[in-house]
């Protein structure tokens, strides 16, 4: 599996397609498994679809450096740098959709377009789970397999509705999820570094186009932070559905559609 170095780590990264390049940048602890195959089908089809471990997840080194969304951001644009790869649309979800807004922000001139899915602003101006979501996310998991963590995880993803109607496609996300597991301490530090972020203020200087998917059942990042970035960001789009919980499953052909029209307009 290819890895190649970018500043003070090597990261780990998959290419699909041809064309105009995309970047997918994922969320906390997840690595380039993780993707829906259909999400990686559908968008290789119309563009060089280029998937990463964050620093810290999967295969990618974990570092010694402290964990900032800022510096994920930078190691995004470095491995853009390594790829040869000078601007691209820039596709985030959660944590990746964080990434995605220090990267055209910090690096306006690598974003053609920008794709935020079931992300939000962080800091004092956006809207935090429940007590009960976030005490899920920051127990202690050092004494959990990567399975048992997994099982935890999926409820957070998609609607009960979901689970109980395609349990056979939540074994296969659980068996994707524990393929190469983030371990505790860079999760810690990737969440940490959730906590600390914060684009608000800066969501005015965006030019490059922008798209924003929330689902309405989101128990992670709630509805209301789409909002809140759409109103901030110049000229963004904002598409809501109904029946999505964060990981966007239950619409996903709706889902992709809406993508691919927003990446294809001129």
């Amino acid at each position: 599996m290819p890895k190649v170095k970018v500043n003070d780590i090597r990261i780990h990264y998959e290419v699909h397609g041809e064309g105009f390049p995309l970047i997918m940048i994922a969320g906390l602890g997840a690595n380039v498994d993780w993707w829906d195959p259909r999400w990686i089908q559908a968008f290789s089809e119309a563009f060089k679809t280029v998937a990463f471990d964050n620093r810290g997840a999967g295969r990618t080194d974990i570092s010694n450096k402290e964990y900032s969304i800022r510096l994920f951001a930078d190691d995004t644009a470095g491995l853009m740098n390594a790829l040869g790869i000078s601007r691209a649309h820039a596709l985030g979800i959660s944590m990746g959709g964080m990434i995605a807004q220090e990267l055209v922000l910090n690096y306006p001139e690598k974003v053609e377009k920008l794709v935020l899915c079931s992300t939000s602003c962080g800091g004092a101006k956006s809207v935090w789970p429940s007590q009960e979501v976030l005490g899920t996310l920051t127990t202690d998991r050092s004494a959990l397999s990567p399975e048992e963590i997994a099982r935890i995880m999926i409820p957070l993803l998609v609607t009960q509705d979901f689970l109980n109607n395609n349990p056979e496609l939540a074994e296969y996300a659980i068996q994707q999820m524990v393929k190469a597991p983030i371990s505790n301490e860079a999760y810690m530090r990737q969440l940490n570094a959730i906590m600390s972020f914060d684009t608000y203020d800066r969501l005015s200087e965006i030019k490059a186009p922008t798209l924003i998917l929330q689902g309405k059942g989101d128990i992670l990042i709630p509805q209301e932070n789409a909002s809140i970035l759409d109103k901030a960001i110049p000229n963004a789009e904002l598409v809501y559905f109904e029946n999505t919980a964060h990981g966007l499953l239950e619409e996903t052909e709706t889902v992709l559609r809406s993508v691919l029209k927003f990446l294809s307009e001129s």
